[in-house]
């Protein structure tokens, strides 16, 4: 019986490979397929529905329906069992449609008078492409045996569409077979322009065999990949620190998914249906993306990149796309990527012209990787992975979050004019280099440049920074697989120093946790991350690791004045700890005979309301204060900074966020501790002029932005801004943009 069965379904698969090589336009192949597909599953009816666009499905083609319903009939993602089946990617199967939950009756069909109904997802690993559906008169659940052989169906027309089989059909909802332009919009994750060429992080494997003629060989190929993947999985984490210590339990799990029986099982048996080897690792991959992406679970959901990283090695070792495939990487290469790590992208380095992420947040790694290298970064550009192919012309506006694929010819020139704009005004900014930052009152402000890399430093020249105002010790812990020795980061920040020139570089310690995770530090489940385990909170409670880089600093600016200060201190407390911490290591080096700094200070950054109102004593005890404004204004606003729907609602210019930094530049003030902003809105020109007139003589903002920002300081009174701040604020007005602006317009 299941030998009957398995021929059968292979013969159904021969007719709809024979389908697609025959002649005719998308339409007659569509038509041609319900047909065959009711016909092999003894049922009334077959309907393919496909995506229209991201939230509604169209009926495309039906053997069974009213002809005239083909194009017409439409229904939301959710709406019906259609839209169930499509949101959820997983099956319908009952014997009494009518009686379904959220069941649409849609008259136009015809429909009524079939009351069974087993619909599947038409998906390819996360593409969500459209629904299978078969219908008939008897009322009857479908069979398990019927369900995975649908399945399978649905899995080769999903290989079908990648290969524009059905182009040329009224509907205009499949994938364009990677020919035409498409527009993506994302979110910034640096900014910036960019034009060039794809260069896919993984290349996408294409299978242009999802039928196949003997499925013993297809099984044998199948096993042969298997076991060359174990042995290298294998091999690569004997190899490896990342079996060992925290991360043990996490490689342990990848190891047992790639040794797992079950998994190959499920893939043999879609081979003995039909499916060559490649589409049976496809349909198990899209499944189980299904399966577990709506896992209540995080831990399972998190397993889903194992999932997906084990069936990707998969794929190449069958179809011998690898990643070595003898491609070169084009003239001004744009890297596409589902996601990437900080040490990936360090190894591209300086050869990219942009960044663009399926994944990503504004704080992830790879943005702060992208804004070290100056690169502009869209994040959440979704389903790029799946359309781009290397080579492809490509547009990314890091200012806008949009990026075009293969674009018009009247968008790329558009897009030009754009470039040379920005071009000819940052030749403008080059000519103010050497020239201070003073505004016409006679006020003059520093301007420091945020650093975490050694390929940031040229920019200290080049941009006319007077020092680095952020140095981010954590990115030399992220790139690496174990911590690193203490020797190693002496040398590293006494290179920094060199390179410097006798120029302030203010380094942050160690700022780890939330959305920065070290990849041999254990994760912690922590529902809300950004107010968790995270920066000066880590270094108190693991003082071996804050000690060893307190000391590395110390041996470091030998001869030098040395500037520390602590991240994400909410108390004053923290800083007294983390302070007393610094001058025991000194008196240590000190006993040890070791040459010293000849000048250290020490700071904090405030970065949470909470400090902003610590006793007076906190602010006298600080040489120095950074306001860290991207999380000071997440905590002020209660929005999470990598939640999109909610971290462009808030403005830097609310009254009431301006009202917090105006206070504590008093405080500072009183206590007659510098104070400087740091972030992203720091390199914004509005804003930064707006700080400025509050009373931030120090500003430290990416190296692109120094230039901008200095040059409209030079050109406004601070003092006349202040008062225009002062008469908004008494009139009540809830946010200062506007009069600002309209201020800044006149002059």
């Amino acid at each position: 019986m299941a030998e009957r069965k398995e021929s059968e379904s292979r013969k159904l698969l021969l007719r709809l490979r024979e389908t697609l090589a025959a002649p005719g336009g998308g339409q007659h192949r569509l038509d041609q397929i319900t047909h065959h597909i009711a016909d092999s599953m003894g049922t009334q009816v077959c309907s393919i529905y496909l995506f229209r666009d991201p939230d509604t499905l169209e009926l495309c083609a039906t053997e069974g329906l009213k002809p005239e319903s083909v194009h017409k009939t439409r229904l939301r993602l959710g709406e019906g069992l259609v839209g169930r089946v499509a949101r959820s990617g997983r099956h319908v199967n009952t014997a009494n449609a009518p009686g379904e939950p959220g069941f649409r009756f849609m008259p136009e069909t015809g429909e009524e008078v079939f009351p069974s109904f087993l619909g599947v997802p038409i998906q390819r690993v996360g593409e969500r492409l459209g629904v299978l559906v078969v219908q008939s008169r008897e009322s009857r659940q479908f069979s398990e045996d019927e369900i995975y052989g649908l399945e399978v169906v649905a899995m080769v027309l999903a290989e079908m569409a990648e290969l524009g089989a059905f182009l040329g059909s009224q509907s205009d909802s499949m994938p364009l077979a990677h020919r035409f332009p498409v527009m993506f919009r994302g979110g910034t994750g640096q900014e910036g322009c960019a034009e060039g060429r794809v260069w896919l992080h993984e290349p996408r494997v294409v299978v242009t065999n999802p039928v196949a003629d003997d499925p013993l060989k297809e099984r044998a190929r199948l096993i042969e990949a298997v076991a060359m993947l174990r042995s290298k999985v294998d091999s690569m984490l004997a190899e490896t620190d990342m079996a060992k210590g925290d991360s043990a339990e996490v490689m342990e799990t990848y190891r047992m998914f790639a040794h797992s029986r079950s998994w190959l099982r499920r893939m043999e048996e879609s081979i003995d249906l039909g499916l060559s080897a490649e589409a049976a690792v496809e349909k198990e991959q899209s499944q189980a993306r299904a399966r577990l992406e709506s896992a209540a679970d995080p831990y399972l959901r998190d397993r889903l990149h194992d999932l997906d990283d084990l069936s990707n090695r998969l794929l190449r070792i069958l179809t011998g796309q690898g990643r070595d495939t003898g491609a070169e990487m084009p003239e001004n290469p744009i890297l596409v990527a589902r996601n990437i790590g900080p040490a990936e992208l360090l190894d591209y380095g300086r050869r990219l012209k942009g960044v663009v992420l399926e994944e990503g947040s504004v704080g992830s790694h790879a943005a702060i990787v992208a804004r070290a290298l100056a690169i502009p970064l869209v994040i959440h550009a979704e389903r790029i992975t799946s359309e781009a192919l290397n080579g492809d012309p490509i547009l990314v506006d890091g200012d806008m979050g949009t990026v075009h694929l293969r674009p018009e010819e009247s968008v790329a020139a558009a897009f030009r004019d754009k470039m040379a704009m920005q071009a000819e005004a940052q030749s403008r900014y080059a000519g103010l280099r050497d020239l201070p930052a003073t505004a016409t009152c006679g006020t003059t402000i520093q301007l420091y440049m945020n650093a975490g890399l050694m390929a940031d430093l040229p920019s200290l020249e080049s941009s006319g920074a007077e020092g680095v105002g952020l140095f981010r010790t954590e990115l030399q812990f992220l790139t690496r697989t174990r911590v690193p020795r203490r020797g190693e980061l002496a040398a590293l920040y006494a290179h920094v120093l060199d390179n410097a020139h006798g120029k302030p570089v203010m380094f942050r310690t160690l700022d780890i946790g939330s959305d920065k995770v070290l990849p041999y530090m254990k994760p912690q489940d922590e529902p809300n991350p950004a107010m968790g385990w995270r920066a000066i909170r880590v270094g108190l409670d693991k003082r071996g690791v804050l000690r060893m880089q307190l000391q590395a600093l110390i041996r470091a600016a030998v001869g030098r004045p040395l500037h520390v200060m602590f991240p994400f201190v909410t108390e004053m407390g923290e800083f007294e700890e983390a302070h007393r911490l610094l001058m025991e290591q000194i008196a240590r080096e000190q006993r040890l005979g070791h040459a010293m700094p000849v000048d250290v200070r020490v700071g904090a950054m405030l970065e949470t309301p909470s400090l902003a109102f610590a006793p007076k004593k906190f602010f006298e005890m600080c040489d120095f204060i950074s306001v860290g404004g991207n999380d000071l204004k997440q905590f002020f606003f209660a929005a999470d900074r990598e939640n999109e729907r909610v971290r462009r609602r808030y403005d830097t210019l609310n009254t009431s966020f301006i009202t917090l930094l105006d206070q504590i530049v008093r405080r500072c003030d009183e206590a007659r501790v510098p104070v400087s902003f740091c972030g992203e809105d720091a390199g914004r020109p509005i804003e930064a002029v707006t700080f400025a007139a509050l009373g931030f003589r120090r500003l430290s903002m990416r190296p692109a932005s120094i230039g901008p920002v200095k040059h409209l300081i030079r050109r406004v009174n601070l003092a006349d801004l202040r008062r225009v701040i002062d008469d908004a604020r008494d009139l009540g007005e809830t946010n200062l943009r506007r009069c600002i602006t309209e201020w800044l317009a006149r002059q």
